[in-house]
């Protein structure tokens, strides 16, 4: 098989030198080093975007010499440059036609939870532009914010090129195959300071590599041509059912990854460089679950749930919030509580969250049943949120004056179907919530809308 050349784009406060072990080993694997092409580009700076850098990357490719004008090439990324490869990808259609396989090594696939840290005097200083100028100890605020969980960037994204009308990683030609892998070790603490997070390499949580991602969106606006839950939930399918999970590698932390892979990742990631049809793709991966299968079952199942929440003309609902539940025999309710233990608000826009769920503590296959609670606030005595759910709609003298709505919902039929999957280890599951924001109906002074009487 003729080998393609081979790209390598770094993570954020890189350097194509950080490829230097990896640049080795495909050497050592019978790759002409003049083939192989590690690209650098800028993060630490505050006037850059991811979309900068992916156009940048896009300019590069096209005066690389050795690189001819859309030849086909494969893809190594590390942590940001998945989000780079991908805003390339999806900005014009002809790209994913030339590139063929993409690995991921600890991709940054939905951000970090280190990102929100980078942006800290502190980050500043341990991560920052060290060098003398306009750009001294900027820590690259627009790269962080894409890479801040709950972003409306990789919200975005994922809504393009993972859930979107079009197929951009597949089993053909016409789209590239795609690969993640992830180390299954932490970076413990730094002089008691830093201590990673559970569920990380360190930097990446295991849920937020893989591309395999679905989206349930409930809409719970006022109807009345939809009287059934079911007739308000839309569930996004997994893309063309094309299966790309998260390969663990024992021992490996996401700087390692990269310094010290070990002969295990290396030769999984050139067997996958040699993946050209569909046969191939889905024995590497029966591969791969062999090899990888050990420190698989050693690791705990996480599973990483997006939220959004709007009204009915798209607005965000920045003050609301989301609790699962079951109910035992009797019919009381107790909390799922290991759900919401871990919640993260983007903080550009609190309509946005991150739920980070731990489903070795969960057990969702011990379950029978499951609910959902959702509570919304406007702050205000003037507006209120309402939808489906809850009873306190039925009659306008039951609305809450302070603008607060609760309801709940029965997602049983979520948890059992097995087509659906509500919990899905090592996965990202987006979740859009749409509610009624409409004046309360109350009158007196704190009516926001009237008439004046006529004489």
């Amino acid at each position: 098989m003729t080998r393609n050349p081979v790209v390598l784009v770094h993570g954020y406060s890189a350097d194509g030198k950080s490829f230097d072990k990896w640049v080795r080993a495909l050497e050592s694997r019978g790759y002409d080093i003049k083939h192989i092409h590690a690209c650098s580009y800028r993060t630490l700076t505050n006037e850059v975007t991811v979309k900068d850098i992916a156009e940048g990357f896009d300019r590069a490719l096209r005066i690389r010499e050795g690189l001819d004008s859309d030849q086909p090439f494969d893809a190594i990324v590390h942590s940001t440059g998945i989000l780079v490869i991908r805003a390339w990808l999806t900005t014009y259609r002809g790209r994913r036609d030339r590139l063929k396989r993409l690995i991921g090594l600890a991709p940054a696939s939905f951000g970090s939870p280190l990102a929100s840290k980078g942006r800290s005097w502190l980050g500043a200083i341990f991560k920052g532009n060290r060098e003398i100028g306009p750009d001294f100890l900027e820590a690259g605020d627009r790269v962080l914010d894409a890479l801040e969980l709950a972003s409306p960037f990789t919200w975005d994204l994922a809504h393009k090129d993972l859930i979107g009308e079009e197929t951009y990683y597949g089993t053909d030609d016409s789209t590239p195959y795609v690969f993640t892998f992830c180390g299954t070790e932490g970076y413990g603490s730094l002089e008691n300071i830093i201590v990673s997070e559970p569920g990380t390499d360190g930097a990446v949580r295991w849920a937020g590599c893989a591309l395999n991602t679905r989206k349930i969106a409930f809409d719970l606006t006022q109807d009345p041509q939809r009287s059934d839950l079911t007739d308000r939930i839309k569930i996004a399918p997994w893309r063309d059912n094309i299966n790309i999970p998260l390969v663990p590698i024992a021992g490996l932390n996401h700087g390692t990854i990269m310094s010290d892979p070990g002969e295990q990742l290396i030769d999984l990631v050139d067997s996958a460089l040699g993946v050209s049809n569909d046969r191939e793709f889905k024995d590497w991966l029966d591969k791969a679950g062999e090899s990888a299968a050990e420190a698989r079952n050693k690791i705990d199942k996480w599973q990483q749930f997006l939220v959004h929440a709007v009204d009915e003309r798209k607005d965000p609902i920045a003050d609301y919030y989301i609790q699962l539940f079951t109910r035992n025999a009797d019919g009381n309710p107790q909390t799922v509580r290991d759900f919401d233990r871990k919640v993260y608000t983007y903080t550009g826009d609190a309509s946005y969250r991150c739920f980070h769920v731990s489903l070795s503590e969960i057990k969702p296959e011990n379950l029978t049943n499951l609910w959902m609670r959702i509570i919304a606030s406007s702050g205000s005595q003037l507006v209120t949120y309402y939808g489906y759910g809850s009873d306190k709609m039925k009659d306008d003298r039951q609305v809450n004056p302070a603008g607060k709505w609760d309801a709940e919902l029965d997602i049983t039929w979520l948890l059992n179907n097995p087509e659906l999957k509500f919990f899905y280890p090592f996965t990202t599951t987006l979740i859009e919530l749409k509610l009624n924001r409409e004046p309360l109906p109350l009158t007196g002074k704190n009516e926001m809308c009237w008439f004046l009487q006529t004489e």
